[in-house]
């Protein structure tokens, strides 16, 4: 569903602020994993989702979407293809518009049609059934202005539009991040919850590895826009935060605490 090969990007090059975001990288992800992805600040792991989304261009390299090479496809044409999730509730969806609304720009994702044409009385029976399924009573209010929910609403709301129409590829960027603990434990749940239901192949970065060990089947841990760490279903079962911590240590010149991890 997704191949990364050896993908390259370096931010302000021939200057003293040369950084090497992605050096190399390489990941295969088949149609339905769940890759949880940890590294501290600066690791490239938010560079690699802005790669896959298209709203970067590579320097270098190749990634393909279920058998679709996007190297130089833009952002807006990629929508097709992912859905995505930001750290800030904000992002994910338009305040001013109501909760229909933003579900309808959703599904027209990638498609050349009004909005208009998505508020039928039978979408908005879809959208009840959707919304229900969050248990946030958020299918009673569908004129509401997005902007008046509280950030766990919305977050939950992005992550329901993001897997709205079966992405390909569903990136969640420290989407749990922002929240308080009990909220972000509800988003969680939700995340696994849709992406379980929809079958969704599924890239999430999050600096909670407790987190990053109990979702998904594949674990990788980047350094210095590289990975060099992963971890199989199978071993992923048997790990614990201590454990993540020693294979960081491994690494040549690195030192990592687990505060660090934790941002």
């Amino acid at each position: 569903m997704l191949t990364i090969s050896n993908i390259n990007k370096t931010f302000f090059p021939g200057t003293v602020n040369e950084r090497k975001a992605l050096n190399g990288l390489n990941l295969e992800m088949k149609k339905g994993d769940f890759v949880t992805v940890i590294g501290s600040n600066g690791a490239g792991k938010s560079t690699l989702l802005n790669a896959i989304s298209g709203r970067l261009i590579m320097d270098s390299g190749n990634i393909s979407i279920a058998g679709t090479t996007v190297n130089r496809m833009p952002e807006h044409r990629r929508a097709r293809y992912v859905g995505r999730v930001f750290q800030d509730p904000l992002a994910g969806t338009a305040p001013n518009l109501s909760i229909e609304e933003n579900l309808s720009l959703a599904l027209l994702r990638g498609k050349k049609r009004g909005l208009g044409s998505a508020l039928t009385s039978r979408r908005r029976e879809l959208y009840k059934q959707e919304l229900a399924k969050l248990e946030l009573g958020l299918e009673n209010r569908l004129t509401a202005k997005v902007g008046l929910l509280s950030g766990g609403q919305r977050q939950a709301l992005s992550l329901l539009m993001a897997g709205y129409t079966q992405p390909k590829i569903m990136l969640l960027d420290e989407h749990t991040a922002a929240l308080d603990p009990q909220r972000a434990e509800l988003v969680t749940t939700l995340t696994q919850k849709i992406v379980a239901d929809g079958g969704l192949t599924t890239l999430m970065v999050t600096h909670n590895m407790e987190q990053a060990i109990r979702l998904g089947n594949r674990l990788i841990m980047m350094h210095e826009g590289q990975i060099m760490y992963e971890a199989s279903e199978e071993t992923k079962q048997k790990l614990t935060v201590r454990d993540l911590l020693g294979e960081f240590a491994k690494i040549k010149g690195a030192t990592l605490s687990d505060k660090a991890m934790l941002g």
